[in-house]
């Protein structure tokens, strides 16, 4: 299958890409400048040169794809209308190539779910996702003209050198941990691997669109993911819990979605033959230490 993808070189995209380069895909990968263009090359991935928001430098050489993969996210204030502008030029060529469309939201569109949340609950987002559902709508209304829609819900993904869990791996190995608040709220997590593999079953399932959850099912509290690490590194680093008072003042609106207390369930993925092979942050630390580690190593 022929597939075009954005985030190429993000955390999940470059996942997303590895799994599908191994599947037998033939990978074209919008690009901004040419860093990781060697390691693209490598895996045998044509680059194309453009950014999310100016669809006219790069459509006609993103016309006729039976695939699109949109991975990537603009971290900035932009984000949101950077976001909704290279949505408007994937939907309109899914449609016209009648091809998969693989939209990349995230479980923060739920809020806090105190019932576990299945692909059917409804969106109540917490404020950084407040933009989601109005893209995710975007996209699956593609699905009712000509285009095969699919939305995915990653949880936090873990693994590599990459994410939130890697970054609690650097401060713990830095000797301080900082909690968002008390800690008891639950995180649903995904092994990047595990991710990856889920959009390559999503692009050969035929009958696959809508809505996907992708979580370990672990329901893994905050504590406990921190608990673990602690315990694993030579020295077991200071945990620092942060009042929301003083989180909200230093990270922004960012601390709230951190704080949220979510059980989120994945039934469709699982539907489709999707079974994560990691399915626990805690009692996989050893490993994920090592890949931060591997990863710091060819970084530096």
């Amino acid at each position: 299958m022929r597939v075009f993808v954005t985030g190429a070189t993000g955390y999940i995209g470059s996942a997303v890409v590895d799994a599908l380069v191994r599947a037998g895909h033939e990978i074209t990968a919008l690009v901004r400048g040419t860093a990781n263009v060697g390691r693209l090359a490598a895996l045998g991935v044509r680059p194309v040169t453009g950014s999310l928001d100016d669809a006219a430098r790069w459509r006609e050489a993103a016309a006729g794809f039976e695939a699109y993969v949109h991975a990537a996210f603009e971290p900035t204030q932009r984000g949101p209308e950077v976001d909704r502008l290279a949505i408007d030029a994937l939907t309109a060529l899914a449609r016209q190539a009648r091809a998969a469309l693989i939209y990349t939201s995230g479980i923060w569109v739920l809020g806090d779910t105190p019932q576990p949340a299945d692909e059917s609950a409804a969106a109540n987002p917490a404020g950084l996702a407040a933009f989601r559902p109005a893209h995710e709508a975007q996209v699956l209304a593609a699905g009712r003209k000509g285009a095969r829609a699919i939305v995915v819900r990653p949880g936090y993904v873990y693994g590599g050198g990459r994410g939130i869990i890697a970054d609690m791996l650097r401060d713990a190995d830095n000797g301080l941990m900082r909690v968002i608040g008390k800690g008891d709220n639950h995180w649903p997590c995904v092994y990047d691997r595990d991710l990856a593999d889920l959009y390559v079953r999503l692009l050969a399932a035929p009958q696959a669109s809508g809505i996907y959850h992708a979580t370990d099912g672990a329901d893994e509290k905050v504590n406990e993911i921190v608990e673990a690490i602690a315990v694993q590194v030579p020295s077991r680093p200071e945990i620092r819990h942060v009042p929301m008072a003083e989180a909200r003042r230093k990270l922004g609106p960012l601390a709230d979605c951190l704080a949220l207390d979510q059980v989120v369930r994945s039934p469709r993925a699982r539907a489709i033959g999707w079974h994560p092979s990691l399915t626990s942050v805690a009692r996989n630390v050893p490993r994920l230490l090592e890949e931060w580690r591997n990863a710091r190593s060819r970084s530096s």
